[in-house]
């Protein structure tokens, strides 16, 4: 798409050697002509005015006006009355790129942890964002703090106090880019502590890119158990880690909550081990069928590092995310940070204080609570109908459920047959660190889909199912 500009007129570097014995009319049309040819200049793009261009380059105008009129003749520009002067519609010769499988995408996708990307709150946030630069000092363009903006680090450390029930102060928080940077940013807070084994939720994270991050910090991953309250904190013991990342509140990808008596042992168990618990509280906003769960690092803070973001409470593309951290860890954090990126996106940072204060992010969280509860509720309506004997657990909170298919059932044969049929699915095998598929589950994300797609799509599938 051709860039259309308000306004200033565009700039063009071309270069006019004036030592060279051909005449600068003629350098000026091969300068053009090689930009068009070589797609450095694209169809419909606007080129400077006569007047412009020759002040750019110190020519006279009607030099520039006799080189535009030559090209335009020769088909490279095209001109209309009383309109900017243009690239024509001409072949060009691009370097050669290696081409890309195309990958289709289902026409329905119960992609689990993408929220309702269209219940994204723009006007609300457009709001902020006016507010905010509108009352930000001079200094909040300067860079600032690495840990982020003081407005928002206390801003946050109330919310998490009130809704989280966290041990929070703002000195203790640091503003990151999301999930990925905050839990990249703790493993190698870990390895200079002298931490080099990490636990990690089996299942969970089976992406790779989880891991991968520990790999990076030279840090070694285990897996521990899950079960129906949560991680066997006893299977974690044995590991030997002295660390572990956790989903307590809602556990990713089975839903199950930490059992009272599992909290208890796992604050134990970093006590006695000196150790550490990575807490991602990255869905716990939305829960429907039981009281909300308090933050686990309200039991330990000298313990937890909790990680949280707004790609789940707002979109993904925001890329704003928060980290509470433990005294022993937070100068390493923080230095981390700083030799990363200096910090985040200050001016985003306080459009979210701005939502926060004006009570505007509490009334998108009810809303959307009350959207996606309905969409759960077409989920289990839709396999009550279609699927009666397929149990669906892990519906207390979040945007997507755990779908447990008949003991015969293949779950790779399903979701490749469910494919074929433009509906997307993804296997539990896929977040198991062995891989296995046994026993058949489905993970089905609600979320970004509508009530008459969920209930399409299950439809669609519901033979492979039974």
């Amino acid at each position: 798409m051709p860039i259309e500009w308000a306004g200033s007129p565009p700039e063009l570097l071309l270069h006019l050697d004036r030592d060279r014995p051909e005449p600068l009319r003629s350098q000026l049309e091969d300068g053009l002509r090689a930009a068009i040819r070589g797609g450095r200049l694209r169809a419909g793009e606007r080129l400077p005015s006569s007047r412009e261009l020759s002040r750019q380059l110190g020519v006279s105008r009607g030099l520039v006006q006799e080189c535009y009129g030559q090209l335009h003749a020769e088909g490279y520009l095209s001109a209309r009355p009383g309109s900017a002067t243009r690239v024509a519609q001409v072949s060009t010769v691009r370097p050669a790129t290696p081409a890309r499988p195309a990958q289709a995408r289902p026409a329905i996708e119960f992609r689990a942890g993408v929220p309702d990307l269209a219940g994204f709150p723009r006007s609300d946030w457009i709001w902020a964002q006016r507010e905010s630069c509108r009352s930000a000092p001079t200094a909040a363009f300067d860079y600032g703090d690495a840990r982020g903006s003081l407005v928002l680090r206390e801003v946050l450390a109330g919310y998490l106090r009130r809704v989280r029930a966290a041990a929070a102060e703002p000195d203790h928080m640091v503003v990151c880019a999301g999930f990925a940077q905050g839990l990249g940013l703790t493993l190698r807070a870990l390895a200079q502590a002298g931490i080099g084994r990490v636990a990690f939720e089996d299942p969970g994270y089976g992406d790779g890119s989880t891991l991968a991050a520990a790999a990076a910090s030279g840090i070694q991953a285990v897996p521990v158990r899950v079960d129906e309250d949560g991680v066997d904190v006893t299977a974690l013991a044995a590991t030997g880690a002295r660390a572990v990342v956790l989903t307590p509140a809602h556990q990713w990808p089975t839903g199950v909550v930490l059992g009272p008596h599992r909290r208890q042992a796992l604050a134990a168990w970093a006590s006695k081990v000196e150790g550490f618990v990575v807490e991602d509280d990255y869905d716990a906003e939305f829960r429907y069928d039981r009281e909300p769960v308090g933050a686990f690092q309200g039991l330990a803070p000298d313990r937890v590092v909790v990680i949280g973001t707004a790609s789940k409470s707002l979109a993904p593309a925001v890329r704003i995310g928060w980290m509470l951290c433990p005294p022993a860890l937070l100068d390493s954090i923080v230095a981390a940070k700083e030799l990363s990126d200096r910090g985040s996106p200050l001016l985003d940072q306080l459009t979210i204080a701005k939502l926060i204060e004006s009570g505007r992010y509490d009334r998108h969280l009810r809303r959307m609570r009350s959207v996606y509860a309905e969409r759960r509720a077409a989920l289990v309506e839709a396999l009550h109908e279609h699927a009666p004997g397929v149990a669906l657990t892990g519906l207390a909170a979040g945007f997507h459920a755990v779908a447990h298919l008949p003991p015969a059932a293949d779950e790779k044969t399903v979701v490749a047959a469910a494919l074929q049929r433009g509906v997307g699915v993804t296997g539990m095998g896929t977040h198991r660190s062995t891989g296995a598929t046994r026993p058949a589950q489905l993970v089905l994300g609600f979320g970004n889909l509508t009530e008459r797609a969920i209930r399409s799509g299950i439809a669609k599938i519901a033979d492979l199912l039974r």
